[in-house]
């Protein structure tokens, strides 16, 4: 038990001061935070941002920042955050530097849920009901997970039964896609799906925020759990990790934090992947300590896309933040591939 506890210590110091990355970090996403609340069709500057943010300034400026602004860099923050955070903890969880929110299918059946309502007419793009379908299909997600994998099921059951509902969710889109009957809902669907915060309001922020904070709490919670897993499953449960009970709740904190971000903004992918891969240099390999920084690294780098796209010429409308993270993410998830290959029998970094 005592050398348990020395790998464990070992761990938490590798890495630099995480005080430190943490404030760089925070710096970094309240300098994108303002940004985002700049940048658009009309350039405002960061002294206009501050007034009209505090009520001051005039009014058209206090309509842009509060009313238009606000919301979307609310939601990128947010969201941004609880997808690092949510593939801090899979990683964390499995023990696998690839494992990234998508595995538990949580977020493919979100957007299941909300493409379902959108074809059959309840609901457009901007209606109320499309983020408490897509929450609904991200809950029936862990649901038919747990069925399907049992209660005690071990990780390579678990990921079996994740990639089944993940590919069954997506059939069903595609399948919904295809018998809408209404060629301009497909086109409306197909959009939704490609990911973006353009016209969020806060009505949006009111929905989702409260999805997402307690996903995150759940997760934050299991981060001692985290840490013990990493001497393997047996020792942990030596250390009193209920390990069966551990999964079940970072299931469904990922399933609560992605299903509340996919109902707002669509599919956003690669930023769960990302984020941790970012921070580990920073502040070292520790489950425990990555939690915090990959969730500021995710906020950054949502924030950071979602700028970019408003600056990115475009034909008509702004791209899609969906398109430039995947854009971005597909590379480097080929490079970490290379990389696990390469270092195979190397253990988990």
């Amino acid at each position: 038990m005592h050398v348990e506890a020395q790998k464990i210590a070992i761990a938490t110091r590798r890495g630099l001061s995480r005080p430190a990355a943490l404030l760089a970090l925070s710096g970094l996403v309240a300098l994108l935070f303002l940004l985002s609340l700049a940048i658009g069709p009309v350039r405002l500057s960061p002294q206009v941002v501050v007034q009209a943010l505090f009520g001051g300034g005039s009014e058209e400026h206090r309509i842009i920042v509060q009313e238009i602004r606000l919301p979307r860099a609310i939601l990128g923050l947010a969201i941004g955050a609880v997808l690092g955070l949510s593939g801090a903890a899979l990683q964390g969880l499995l023990r696998n530097p690839l494992a990234a929110p998508s595995l538990f299918g949580a977020p493919q059946s979100a957007a299941f849920g909300a493409v379902l309502v959108i074809a059959l007419g309840y609901a457009d793009v901007r209606s109320f009901a499309l983020p408490l379908a897509a929450i609904v299909g991200a809950f029936t997600s862990v649901f038919l997970l747990l069925v399907v994998a049992g209660r005690n099921a071990n990780l390579l059951l678990l990921i079996l039964a994740g990639l089944a509902v993940s590919s069954l969710a997506g059939a069903a889109t595609a399948l919904t896609m295809n018998l809408a009957r209404n060629p301009f809902i497909a086109l409306e669907i197909a959009f939704w799906m490609l990911g973006s915060l353009e016209d969020r309001s806060f009505r949006h922020v009111v929905l989702a925020l409260p999805f997402i904070g307690v996903g995150a709490v759940l997760l934050m919670a299991q981060r001692h759990a985290f840490r013990a897993l990493t001497l393997g499953e047996e020792s942990a449960q030596s250390l009193g990790v209920n390990v069966a009970r551990l999964r079940l709740l970072v299931i469904a904190g990922v399933a609560l934090g992605v299903g509340g971000a996919v109902a707002v903004s669509g599919t956003i992918a690669f930023i769960g992947l990302v984020a941790p891969h970012l921070m580990r240099p920073l502040v070292g390999h520790d489950p425990a300590r990555l939690l915090l920084p990959s969730a500021c690294a995710g906020a950054a780098l949502l924030l950071a896309a979602d700028v970019a796209v408003r600056l990115i010429p475009a034909t008509s409308d702004e791209l899609r933040v969906g398109v430039l993270t995947a854009i971005i993410g597909v590379p480097f998830f080929l490079y970490l591939i290379v990389r696990e290959r390469r270092s195979l029998g190397g253990g988990f970094s």
